[in-house]
């Protein structure tokens, strides 16, 4: 993807050749967008609130227009969260909120990771259910991994194993995961996912209902020895689900649309799977990017923030029995959403 420098600090912004080919002809409006892909990532949400107010809050009701968002882990509650009101500025706080006030001891349970988390969506979603699955222009799409083999244990030790197995067969060849994993969308019942069909992995689609919502977004970040499993989740094939991001940690999908895949993302890389952080000549695929416009924060922008970074899991881990200084920290991150705007919305032409 190729970059477009803007006199924006706080933003780095990449785009596939298909958007920059179009960004050359006019800039970018609300109407050009029909998909926004979200990331799994934890914590880091945190540090794109901003953004997404200024995205979803002001410029994209501009034009009201049925649009997808395909989220993973993090990704798909920012999603929920987003269309669960018609006020997504409001529940974008309320979400900040909650991930920031998150407290636990030391060698907590998955079990109770678990817990604490159904509350939280609870929290940030209950009752709204019918609203999401009824928005009048936003599509929910949740990517959850039914769990195969050595990972369908949820026993530590069992669990554990089956996890060193399948990080070892991914760097032989990201397709052996196919053994430990497969694929599973749940997509607003009016429309499947926009995208071409997936021969990558095996994978089943199910449409969303009052029924399977809350434990789709649940299992969809349920990270395997840090949450426990979801079983079963309604109307999908019988399973343990986990995580998304084990297999689509940043979305790296064949995009089918007609028109720009905008996507607000914690970093200006595509790595396809959870297991591939580590393996840095895994990227996303070019030409499944070709209509994707990345927005990102810019290293100067993250370079002034309190610990030189967005905050994630490990916070929990340095902060241990500091809470307060990590919700500090977490705070400053969350510039508000006209700083972000003014940014956004003159930004969308390249450069000469």
């Amino acid at each position: 993807m190729t970059a477009i420098h803007t006199r924006a600090p706080a933003l780095t912004i990449r785009a596939g050749r298909r958007t920059m080919k179009r960004l050359q002809e006019k800039p970018l409006t609300p109407g050009d967008v029909h998909v926004i892909p979200g990331a799994a990532g934890g914590p880091k949400a945190l540090g794109l609130s901003g953004l997404d107010k200024a995205i979803f809050g002001d410029w994209l009701p501009r034009v009201e227009q049925e649009r997808a968002l395909i989220g993973s882990s993090v990704g798909s509650w920012r999603f929920a969260a987003i269309a669960s009101s018609d006020n997504p500025q409001a529940q974008l706080t309320l979400l900040a909120e909650l991930y920031t006030s998150q407290r636990f001891s030391k060698g907590v349970s998955a079990a109770e990771v678990t817990r604490q988390s159904t509350l939280f969506l609870e929290e940030l979603i209950g009752g709204r259910e019918d609203y999401i699955l009824e928005h009048p222009w936003y599509r929910l799409n949740v990517v959850v991994v039914r769990s195969l083999g050595m990972l369908e244990p949820d026993t530590r030790a069992r669990l554990g194993f089956g996890l060193m197995s399948a990080i070892s067969a991914n760097v032989v060849g990201r397709r052996h995961l196919g053994r430990f994993m497969e694929r599973g969308i749940l997509h607003d019942a009016r429309r499947k996912a926009p995208l071409s069909p997936l021969a990558d992995f095996a994978s089943h689609e199910v449409p969303l209902s009052r029924e399977n919502l809350l434990p789709a977004l649940l299992a969809s970040a349920s990270i395997p020895m840090v949450m426990s499993g979801v079983r079963n989740i309604p109307g999908a094939p019988d399973g343990i689900y986990r995580d998304g991001g084990l297999l689509d940690y940043h979305l790296d999908l064949p995009y089918k649309q007609p028109g720009v895949v905008l996507y607000p993302h914690f970093t200006d890389r595509i790595v396809p799977g959870w297991f591939d952080k580590a393996l840095p000549w895994r990227r996303g695929d070019a030409t499944r990017l070709q209509d994707v416009l990345l927005v990102a924060p810019s290293p100067d922008y993250l370079e002034r923030l309190p610990d030189g970074k967005l905050p994630d899991r490990k916070d929990f881990e340095t902060y241990a029995g500091n809470d307060g200084s990590r919700e500090r920290s977490c705070e400053k991150p969350l510039p508000r959403a006209s700083a972000w705007g003014m940014s956004f919305s003159s930004c969308w032409k390249p450069a000469a």
